[in-house]
């Protein structure tokens, strides 16, 4: 069992910078791809960005790309989201996300996630 808590958001405006940060615990958090998943009011929960367990691979949303950057600390159980360039389009409430599953594509199939912490980007 994985416990996973995010933290880091707030209100900011367009253009400004913030890291949301995901502190994981229980379980070995080097054996769990981590995930960034977002999930605006009425859509879809849609993916962010993702890294694999050594930190050697991420993957981003085409939404985010250059802009957004994942980062994992193992030793710190630590996952984190460095967003750059923010926009309003950006809102929503941000979920951090871990998976066992080794194969198949990172956008999907997550086991654990956090309660979600709420990036707001004004006009």
């Amino acid at each position: 069992q994985v416990q996973l808590v995010e933290s880091g958001g707030g209100l900011v405006q367009a253009g400004d910078s913030l890291r949301l940060s995901c502190a994981g615990s229980g379980g070995t958090f080097s054996s769990y791809i981590m995930g960034w998943f977002r999930q605006a009011p009425g859509k879809e929960r849609e993916f962010v960005a993702a890294i694999r367990r050594s930190g050697s691979s991420t993957f981003y949303a085409d939404s985010v790309k250059g802009r957004f950057t994942i980062s994992r600390e193992n030793a710190k159980k630590m996952v984190y989201l460095q967003m750059n360039s923010l926009k309003p389009e950006d809102t929503a409430v941000y979920y951090c996300a871990a998976r066992s599953r080794s194969l198949g594509s990172v956008q999907v199939n997550y086991d654990y996630w956090g309660q979600g912490t709420q990036v707001t980007v004004s006009s």
